[in-house]
């Protein structure tokens, strides 16, 4: 049966499968795979979605889904019928909410996690599906203790284990309750959630937890009968590229999309050569890329030699890996500026300090699509310019107001905005 096309989500909701988002280039489709995983020909199948219903510009998102681009509306029904019939659609029913929980990429495979996050990850989202009036937007980390450490990502409820039987939950500002046993985790959790809701409920101001003042968040976690709890030991930066160890003596190769994007040739590339090393699944990662599971050591290495051949990042330490930009001006409607075209130049401007640990975002506008949070370096673009934040979010005050040009010049060696960002990342090094 064919489904029809959805009425397109208003701005500040994020597009799925079955309700797109329309932008500059055409409707934006949002892939929710069950699982988070596929087959090599799935993502052959979706490579082929791509390039004959939209302009084949395909992304992986800073939460880990595949976006669609340029999806013509007229042809939006047939993707959708198609996807369906691949079992590549998870929208609760159709219309659900948006995906709550965000895991690591080799959660449940990862032979260092404490818990089965995989698990865990799938009775948290479960339970917080069947809260009524949650804000899209609201987002939930679960960690399950690896090295594929989820500390970077802005959101609103945390949840880390901290043993093999416990968790902690982690709210907005540095708060931690607990520990929480681990058959509890996932009522506890949908309890924060409900008493969130209430709240936003009450006001249309509050769409997330860190919109709240530190006395109601208090209130918040007062009434879901937690004990506070030591922040949890921080852990070293994970690399979102390389090899990781599974619990079943196989491996898995992480690898990253240059700026999260690709095109449907390279993603039909990248199916097809997966499919020549035998892996099995097939994860989305957080890092804009993927995780090729259930490899042997000599498959992995080959891949990673053939994925490097075909354009993808593949070496920790790539520049690229610090950078996130979104597509700006002219694909997205709400684009001040070519963020994604500006992102390369940029890139090579700060390609020592980005390889040493400096993040920079580049957006097209001030919605921070492309990296929720803070960064080192904040480019927000303003009527064809640049505002430049140093240490903040895309909402915080600029230092200064540039086009390109005139940017790259400052970020030069011995000019100074870059030894501005080389005194702070030299700060950040002594603190650590």
């Amino acid at each position: 049966m064919t489904v029809p096309v959805r009425e397109t989500m208003r701005r500040g909701w994020c597009p799925g499968t079955l309700r797109p988002m329309q932008t500059g280039d055409g409707l934006l489709v949002r892939l929710h795979p069950p699982r988070n995983a596929l087959t090599p020909g799935q993502l052959a199948d979706i490579a082929g979605l791509a390039g004959r219903y939209g302009n084949g510009q395909v992304e992986i998102s800073s939460r880990g889904k595949l976006q669609l681009r340029g999806i013509r509306a007229e042809a939006h029904p047939a993707l959708v019928d198609e996807l369906l019939a691949a079992g590549l659609v998870d929208e609760a029913g159709g219309d659900g909410p948006n995906k709550l929980v965000l895991a690591s990429p080799l959660a449940g495979r990862a032979a260092d996690e404490l818990v089965d996050a995989a698990v865990l990850a799938e009775a948290v989202e479960q339970a917080g599906r069947a809260i009524a009036g949650l804000p899209a937007k609201v987002s939930i980390a679960v960690d399950g203790g690896g090295a594929l450490a989820l500390d970077g990502f802005a959101v609103d409820l945390r949840l880390r284990a901290i043993s093999a039987e416990a968790v902690g939950f982690s709210l907005p500002g540095g708060r931690w309750l607990g520990p929480v046993a681990l058959a509890e985790a996932p009522g506890r959790a949908a309890r924060l959630l409900g008493g969130f809701a209430a709240i936003c409920r009450r006001s249309e101001l509050v769409r997330r937890m860190r919109d709240l003042e530190p006395d109601a968040l208090a209130a918040l976690a007062d009434a879901c009968g937690l004990p506070a709890l030591a922040a949890p030991a921080l852990r070293v930066r994970p690399e979102p590229v390389g090899l990781v160890r599974e619990r079943d003596g196989c491996v898995a190769l992480l690898v990253s999309l240059p700026f999260g994007r690709t095109d449907a040739e390279g993603l039909g590339r990248i199916a097809d050569l997966a499919d020549t090393a035998g892996t099995d699944e097939i994860r989305l990662s957080p890092w804009r890329g993927f995780a090729f599971c259930g490899l042997s050591a000599g498959a992995a290495d080959a891949l990673r030699d053939a994925l490097r051949g075909a354009g993808l990042i593949t070496k920790a330490g790539d520049p690229r890996l610090a950078v996130a930009a979104c597509s700006g001006a002219p694909a997205c409607a709400r684009g001040e500026v070519p963020a994604l075209a500006d992102a390369a130049p940029l890139t090579g401007a700060l390609a020592a300090l980005l390889s040493d640990g400096l993040s920079l975002h580049v957006s097209g506008c001030v919605k921070s699509c492309a990296r929720p949070g803070s960064a080192d370096l904040t480019l927000v673009g303003r009527e064809g310019r640049y505002e430049v934040i140093l240490g903040g979010d895309t909402r915080a005050a600029a230092t200064a107001s540039l086009s390109l040009p005139d940017l790259v010049r400052r970020l030069e060696p011995g000019q100074d905005i870059r030894a501005r960002l080389e005194a702070a990342r030299h700060h950040q090094q002594v603190e650590r």
